[in-house]
């Protein structure tokens, strides 16, 4: 998969800008720097070193080493400073330094940032350099990286439903709803899925069968920047079969509250849970204070229907697996990236200037006995509402009345609403719409 567009475009104008310039470029597994990098490089001069977890000496020597071949000269010391005066373009270019998997020397060695800090101060090499320390350690991108280096940081986000649909151009976007919800827009992940082969083939192929390229990843994403496996796992898996209140996964686990607050902390410091809080409206008493999930797509779907069902894994083959333990439940679980898909359309056409009036935020109202799937606000408090079927036969006047009732609970009124049906619209809502310009259908084909 090409690297993002947005993405090279923000490195490129970095590098057109005079002077030096430094990049801390982060994100999750999967999110394919290393295929950006080397987009971005073509063409430039540039000097590439991949960290290893290496002691501070054998780091030290193994990078002197590729220095002194790629450059062809004798090394006088062995530091940084050294390594990093030595390094040329051959002419007036600006010179690129990538330095992969940085958080591996900079945790082990200060001289390491000490001698980074002076080559972007012109103080080692004389031409003009693009630094770019690039990391899959949120932790340190965030938090270490960041405090040295304010506002050098660019995260790399999965790819959008828009963006997945680019690249399944082939499939019905039925089919890539389902894509989206079980693996999300990870880029390593789409590049592994066939679109030759059905839903059912690629998750009995990829995530099944114990040879499978995203069989260990759930644990692999988690255990990449956390101790602890065994705890977060237990809260993870709480909160995917609906204990998702701090009271119920403190009564799932056994944990202490204290203890919970903080790995669910943690969890949503590296994206893979978050705390989803009802959009504010009048009907505050009606809606549910904040709910936790699984943020993290992939993560989720392993958690929904292979963590609880590992036994029977092994003993069954993958296709009975999957027809035992995800196919009856699976619509159920894509409704919430349904709804995702549907919230991303308004956002694009709010860009296009093709709404009412333009939206400023954007949410869901979680109701103690009811649910406004999109509620979009403009400035002064206008809303459009919207209301996303995924898996019944076809949306009915009665699946809108039971909307209507959850607006009353959330003090809610609109002059606009948009219905998103993957499916079908009822005859009597679709005679009801001709007559009433306030709402508008949006079927499959549209999105």
């Amino acid at each position: 998969m090409k690297a993002k567009h947005t993405d090279l475009e923000k490195l490129e104008q970095l590098y057109k800008e005079s002077g030096n310039q430094l990049v801390v470029l982060y994100g999750r597994r999967g999110c394919q720097k290393e295929e950006l990098i080397k987009e971005f490089c073509d063409g430039k001069k540039f000097f590439y070193y991949r960290c290893r977890q290496a002691s501070p000496e054998h780091q030290l020597e193994m990078m002197g080493e590729e220095i002194s071949r790629q450059y062809k000269v004798s090394l006088s010391r062995q530091t940084y400073e050294e390594y990093f005066a030595r390094i040329k373009s051959g002419d007036p270019s600006k010179l690129v330094v990538i330095i992969d998997e940085a958080q591996f020397v900079a945790k082990r060695d200060t001289s390491f940032m000490e001698a980074v800090a002076k080559l972007k101060k012109h103080k080692l090499y004389p031409g003009p350099v693009l630094i770019i320390l690039a990391t899959s350690s949120t932790v340190w991108a965030t938090q270490e990286a960041s405090e040295q280096f304010k506002g050098a940081e660019m995260k790399l986000e999965s790819l959008n439903f828009l963006e997945v649909v680019r690249h399944f151009e082939s499939l019905p976007v039925a089919e890539i709803v389902r894509i989206y919800g079980a693996i999300g827009g990870v880029p390593a992940y789409l590049d592994k899925w066939d679109a030759a082969k059905s839903f059912k083939e690629n998750i009995c192929r990829l995530v099944l069968t114990p040879s499978g390229a995203l069989y260990g990843e759930a644990d692999a994403v988690i255990s990449s920047e956390l101790r602890e496996l065994s705890a977060y796992s237990t809260i993870l898996a709480a909160i995917a079969r609906g204990e998702n209140k701090l009271n119920d996964i403190f009564h799932a686990t056994g944990f202490s509250r204290a203890k919970i607050s903080v790995y669910l902390k943690n969890l949503a410091t590296f994206n893979i849970v978050e705390k989803v809080v009802s959009f504010e409206t009048g009907g505050w008493e009606n809606a549910k204070k904040g709910v936790y999930q699984i943020k993290d797509t992939f993560v989720n779907f392993w958690f929904k229907f292979v963590y609880p069902n590992m036994s029977n894994l092994y003993l069954l083959s993958p296709e009975e697996f999957y027809d035992t333990y995800i196919e009856k439940e699976l619509d159920a679980y894509l409704e919430r990236y349904f709804r995702e898909v549907c919230t991303e359309y308004l956002l694009i056409l709010n860009q296009m200037g093709q709404l009412p009036f333009t939206i400023k935020r954007v949410g869901t109202w979680i109701g103690k006995t009811g649910r406004i799937d999109i509620v979009a606000q403009s400035e002064d408090r206008r809303s459009i509402i919207g209301f996303c079927n995924w898996d019944k036969p076809m949306m009915t006047m009665d699946m809108c009345e039971n909307m209507a009732m959850a607006m009353d609970q959330a003090r809610l009124t609109s002059d606009d609403y948009y219905l998103f049906s993957a499916t079908d619209f009822e005859p009597a809502l679709q005679s009801y719409v001709v007559r009433d310009p306030r709402f508008k259908l949006i079927n499959m084909n549209e999105l």
